[in-house]
């Protein structure tokens, strides 16, 4: 059933608030009731006019107290119309809170492979602007639904105790109500849905344009830029009002409806009170009370409008909830080893990110606990999709790779990659403080341990140096640092995570000669005692590995330590010598 996903998880979020949304729905029953006790109290005061016609005590006494129920009326209406209003919004947003971390938790599960085709803005407005919406339908539509109908049920009764005949003439206009609110909803929710489409495109151009500020400016491409983003706005602005013209339509043409029953009432009523089979104070009863029995109709027609807007929504989140992991954990894990060793064995592997693009085929490797193995070979040979198999951030496609003699497909993924550590050549960090960064490796560190983790990775002296040393903002992706510091805060990292395996991918690549120095270094004390694989750019760098593997096409070709594979005069000779010769 279409959004019946997403409507199970509005559910169960909703029965958090079910006391908010229960004395939601009262008080706007008590202002229902309140609404429906003025109409009688004009009636009684026309009908007391009419048939006393003068002032006594007692006529003056009546007035007084019609007088002093519709002054308690008219607060009891003012205190409901606030409960209303504030309960509804701490369960709505309520739920819209719990619906984003639940949606967030589920996006954090997905696998690598989802996102490689997916737009950072684009899955930020799912988050945000999409569950926006669900506000509307558990803080207005929902509760209005349910009131109005028994409101409109509750007028009808009261109607029908007037003058049963002219109530049934008043719901002349009822079918075409209903079948206005099935057009609207096939018309209007693709719209919506168009609408939400087009906001999350706009949120993805200006994620990527402000994300990108340093390439717009050094390429000069700030008119281009600005284009995209001004065509962003303006299809943004093109769904909008299409949505808010059909929207602009469906109303008054409720409200039209509701004007046709008023005037069959006109008609028939005027006759009836002119024949003396209805009373004048009757008729005027009935037409104050008649108002109030569109009233629900209008409002279930602007509900209807919430509800589609709502519905698109829906729609958006419910697809990515669809969304599955391709990493999934064992249905009975395997408890880790205690300790882990660090042995890693590839046997008879093979990985392809699709059915036509094979990047490893039938790689067998054997790394010891605490060995250092380097992989080598050209670029785009699959290196880095090789150490990523690893900690699963994918599966192979068959064979297996075992840690300590079990397949890792076994153990649990978050207690595998507990004990991984990798360091990138393309180094994130978050906006915020370089100690707060440091602790992204265990939260849980000491002070202590966050400077002797600095000292480790090389990187004491330059925090030292920062206006608030550990505690100095180094903004967004570590914008205020250069490239080697950034390195060297990310090896600090992996020293507070201190883990049995260490994965790095291209750790000196991209820095000068003495910042790889420095890092150098860093990593070699980091390596100590430890499972490390090496990617390695610079290969001066691994001739101390305990085992260079050179990988060519999608296979391994070539295995050894350094005076071996240049021994063998094969393609890591070839790579070595072009390298030395620079």
């Amino acid at each position: 059933m279409y959004n019946a996903l997403v409507m199970k998880i509005l559910l169960r979020f909703s029965k958090k608030y079910f006391w908010a949304l229960a004395i939601t729905v009262l008080s706007m029953l008590a202002l229902v009731g309140a609404q429906l006790l003025i109409p009688w109290l004009i009636r009684t005061l026309f009908d007391l006019v009419t048939t006393q016609g003068q002032l006594t005590q007692e006529t003056m006494s009546t007035v007084t107290r019609l007088a002093l129920i519709a002054l308690v009326t008219f607060l009891a209406r003012g205190l409901m119309q606030f409960t209303r209003s504030y309960m509804a919004h701490i369960a709505g947003w309520g739920v819209v809170s719990d619906a984003r971390k639940f949606v967030y938790e589920h996006v954090q599960k997905l696998s690598l492979r989802f996102y490689e085709d997916k737009q950072t803005g684009q899955l930020m407005s799912r988050i945000i602007n999409d569950t926006d919406l669900f506000e509307r339908m558990i803080s207005h539509a929902f509760p209005d639904v349910v009131v109005n109908v028994l409101t409109f049920v509750a007028i009808t009764i009261v109607l029908a105790s007037i003058n049963w005949q002219l109530t049934l003439y008043s719901m002349a206009p009822i079918p075409l109500v209903i079948l206005a609110l099935i057009g609207f909803s096939k018309i209007v929710r693709p719209a919506f849905r168009k609408r939400q489409h087009d906001i999350g495109e706009l949120n993805a151009v200006l994620n990527d344009s402000i994300s990108g500020v340093r390439d717009i400016k050094a390429f000069n491409r700030e008119s281009e830029q600005l284009e995209r983003v001004e065509m962003g706005i303006e299809n943004y602005r093109v769904s909008l009002m299409t949505a808010l013209k059909l929207m602009a339509i469906f109303q008054p043409f409720i409200d039209f409806s509701t004007s046709i029953g008023q005037l069959v009432v006109i008609f028939f009523g005027g006759q009836m009170a002119l024949q003396g089979t209805l009373s004048v104070a009757d008729l005027v009863a009935f037409f104050l009370y008649l108002e109030m029995f569109y009233q629900p109709i209008r409002a279930l027609g602007m509900s209807w409008e919430q509800v589609q807007e709502s519905l698109a929504g829906f729609d958006r989140v419910q697809e990515l909830l669809e969304e599955a992991p391709d990493v999934k954990d064992p249905a009975h894990p395997t408890p880790l080893p205690v300790p882990l060793r660090g042995e890693i064995t590839f046997e008879d592997v093979s990985f392809s990110y699709n059915s036509n693009d094979i990047v490893l085929q039938s790689i067998n490797l054997h790394i010891p606990a605490s060995h250092v193995v380097a992989l080598v070979g050209p670029t785009g040979v699959g290196k880095s999709t090789l150490v990523s198999l690893i900690p699963r951030f994918y599966d192979v496609n068959s064979g297996s790779i075992k840690l300590d003699g079990i397949d890792i497909r076994d153990f649990k993924v978050e207690k595998l990659r507990k004990n991984i550590s990798i360091v990138l050549q393309d180094v994130f960090l978050f906006h915020g403080t370089v100690r707060e960064n440091i602790l992204f490796g265990n939260p849980k560190a000491s002070d202590e341990e966050v400077i002797k983790a600095a000292e480790i990775a090389n990187a004491y002296e330059f925090i030292n140096d920062m206006p608030e040393g550990f505690d100095t903002v180094i903004g967004e992706r570590g914008v205020k640092l250069s490239g080697g510091q950034r390195q060297r805060i990310s090896i600090a990292r992996a020293v507070l995570k201190n883990t049995p395996i260490l994965i790095l991918d291209e750790a000196t690549s991209s820095v000068d000669t003495e910042t790889e120095l420095l890092i150098q270094q860093a990593l070699e004390r980091l390596m100590k005692g430890r499972t490390t694989i090496i990617i390695a750019h610079r290969l001066s760098t691994i001739r101390n590995a305990d085992q260079i593997v050179v990988l060519q096409g999608d296979t391994i070709i070539e295995q050894g330590r350094h005076q071996e594979l240049i021994a063998i005069n094969g393609l890591y000779k070839r790579l070595y010598t072009v390298q030395e010769s620079l």
